[in-house]
Parts: structure tokens; sequence; C-alpha cells
């Protein structure tokens, strides 16, 4: 396999990878744990929460930009 097409194939694997594990830790704490779920008020659970889950979006987010803003020469 070239080179380049390997590049790639590791940056989708690890994007997607990362999505899911984001995306499973954050269900996990929303859903399974209720911190996702505001029943009668607001709770300082759901606050830390959200605030992760905002922070981790704009984590994940600049990580995956960081990861495809350099092309790829796949005439390596």
């Amino acid at each position: 396999m070239k080179p380049g097409i390997r590049k790639y194939l590791l940056r989708v694997l690890n994007t997607i990878g990362i999505g899911l594990l984001w995306m499973m830790i954050n269900s996990t704490a929303g859903i399974m744990f209720g911190y996702g779920l505001i029943e009668e008020s607001l709770r300082l659970g759901n606050v830390i929460f959200y605030c992760w889950f905002f922070f981790s979006m704009l984590l994940f987010s600049w990580w995956a930009y960081r990861i495809w803003r350099t092309p790829i020469s796949y005439e390596e």
C-alpha cells in the first residue's frame, strides 16, 4: 500500500475512533448516569456535564481540524 493512502486511512480511522470514544463517554454520562436530563430542576451535575460536553466538543473539533488541515501527498 502506498504511504499516502496509508496516512489517509490512518487519519480516517483515528478520527472515527476518537469520535466514537467521545460519543460513548458523553452518552454514558448524559443518559445512563442522568446528567444530561433535567428532571425537576437544574442540578450541579447537569451544569458540570453540559460544560464538559461543550468543552470536549470544542477540543475534539480542534483536534480533528488540526489533523485534517495538512494535505497528504499521494505520490510518495
